[in-house]
Parts: structure tokens; C-alpha cells; sequence
């Protein structure tokens, strides 16, 4: 396996890739004949020698499918704000015969590559946002709560670890999946590894979810505040699973999206309100 250094970028995509309108491709990781890719979308206001924030975005599919357009609007809105939005792959069942655990370590080489390459991205390494929704969501926690998983052909002294997360209905208690996700789900179950100094977090949760219960997100943000973590619960009545997607809700979409800039705005990743519509 090999974690590119940032120097390669892709010319051309195959027919199943979908090209992501105003971003730029890069590879993060190669397994074997897998070409793991970013699609980024620069800040509008970007100027050399800048460096903003980083959001990260990983798709949802209960670890078996998914694709990296699920999340372009929220990339391209974030790219408007100051921030670089990217839009990452990882391997999942369905195209790479994959468990959680390759997508978990997938999620961490992302970030990595992102900090490593931060200087010419124009990205300020020490302000990286992790997010995506269900396993996605799953995946961003554990990059930021669980420890071990990286890649050891990787260079482990850039860390892997975001330093806030923003979470749509995301898988927290993996214990509830032992079936989808094996024998090992305890290892990548974010609550079961919650401890102090976790990434301040916030999550947007429905409260009809009938695939990732909303008890679990009210479970894992009180497990985070009784370490001291920050951690804020966006409840969403009556909204069941996905209702966050731009497709499919644009009402949800812009509440989620300005809460999520709000809660940025907060930690001094953003200035001025937010401006989504």
C-alpha cells in the first residue's frame, strides 16, 4: 500500500467514477489495484500563502456502497464560506469486498494526507474538519475517538486525528451492527472509546431514525459531556434517516449546514453568518 505524497494527480477517471463539478482529484491511497481518491473544492477566497480550514466529507452506505456526490453541495458551500471542502472515497462491501475496519483506516489516511499536504493545499493543518452522515458519520468519530487503525506504512508522526467533528445521524454504538460489522465491532464503536480531550463535536440527529436510533446519539453526547468533551445534540423531530441530504430534504439541508457553519463560527473557523440558501 502506498500513501501518495501529493504529487500525483489523476488526468482521467473511468466511466463508474463520477466527476465532481469544480473540484480537483487527487490520490490519497493505493491498495493493491484501488485508487483511493479526494475530490476537493478550494475556498473562493484562496490566495498563496493562505491557510484555511479543511472539511472533510465521507459518504454514507452502511459501509456497503455509497457514492462521493453525497455530499458536493455541502463541499461547494463550505469552499464559498473560506473552508476546503473534500469529498473523500473509501473502500466499502460492495466495490472492494471491504469490512468498517479498511473503511475506518481509509478515513484516517485522509486526513492524514490532508495535513501532510496542507502547506500546498492551502490548508491550516491544525484546523481539519471530519464529518459525513451514518457510516460516513461513523468513520469521521472514529478518526477523532478512536485510537490505532492507522495504515503502518503510513507516516504516523502526522496525526490522523480531525480536530473538530461534524456528524449527521452516525453510527456511534457499533454494537448494534455486530452483524454488518463482525467480531470486531467493539474496536471501532466510538462510545465505547470515548475519554477527555475528544474533538468538540456536534450531531444532527432525527428523532424517527429507524436504522441509527436517536436514543444512541442522546447516549453518546452525554457519554462526551461527562468527560468534559464538547458536544452538541441537534434534534430533528420527526426526521428519520438521510434527512439531511440536499436531494432529498433542501429544508433540512440549509438547517444543518447553517447550524454546522454557526458551530464553526464558534471556534473561530469562520466569520460573519452564515450564508447558505
Amino acid at each position: 500500500m502506498t500513501l501518495k505524497s501529493g504529487d500525483e494527480k489523476l488526468s482521467s477517471r473511468t466511466a463508474s467514477e463520477p466527476a465532481l463539478d469544480g473540484a480537483t482529484t487527487e490520490v490519497y491511497k493505493t491498495v493493491g489495484n484501488v485508487r483511493l481518491q479526494l475530490h476537493i473544492f478550494q475556498s473562493s477566497s484562496r490566495s498563496k500563502g493562505d491557510k484555511h480550514p479543511a472539511i472533510l466529507f465521507f459518504f454514507g452506505g452502511g459501509w456497503r456502497m455509497g457514492t462521493i456526490t453525497q455530499f458536493q453541495e455541502h463541499c461547494k458551500y463550505f469552499a464559498s464560506r473560506g473552508i476546503v471542502g473534500i469529498a473523500a472515497d473509501y473502500r466499502v462491501e460492495s466495490r472492494h469486498g471491504t469490512t468498517p475496519l479498511e473503511a475506518v483506516a481509509d478515513a484516517k489516511s485522509a486526513i492524514r494526507w490532508v495535513r501532510f499536504n496542507a502547506k500546498r493545499l492551502g490548508v491550516d493543518p491544525k484546523r481539519i474538519v471530519a464529518s459525513g452522515g451514518s457510516a460516513g458519520g461513523h468513520i469521521a468519530a472514529c478518526a477523532g475517538i478512536v485510537r490505532g487503525l492507522d495504515e503502518e506504512t503510513e507516516n504516523l508522526k502526522v496525526s490522523s486525528v480531525p480536530n473538530i467533528l461534524i456528524l449527521f445521524n452516525p453510527v456511534v454504538d457499533t454494537g448494534r451492527f455486530r452483524e454488518w460489522v463482525g467480531e470486531r465491532w467493539r474496536e471501532i464503536s466510538p462510545i465505547h472509546h470515548v475519554a477527555e480531550g475528544m474533538p468538540p463535536t456536534i450531531i444532527f440527529h432525527g428523532t424517527k431514525d429507524e436504522i441509527v436510533p436517536f436514543g444512541d446519539a442522546v447516549e453518546f453526547a452525554e457519554t462526551m459531556k461527562r468527560f468534559g468533551n464538547r458536544c452538541e445534540l441537534v434534534a430533528f423531530e420527526g426526521k428519520g434517516h438521510g434527512f439531511f441530504n440536499y436531494a432529498r430534504d433542501l429544508k433540512a439541508y440549509v438547517e444543518t449546514v447553517t447550524a454546522a457553519d454557526r458551530f464553526l463560527a464558534s471556534l473561530d473557523y469562520l466569520q460573519g453568518p452564515p450564508t447558505v440558501t
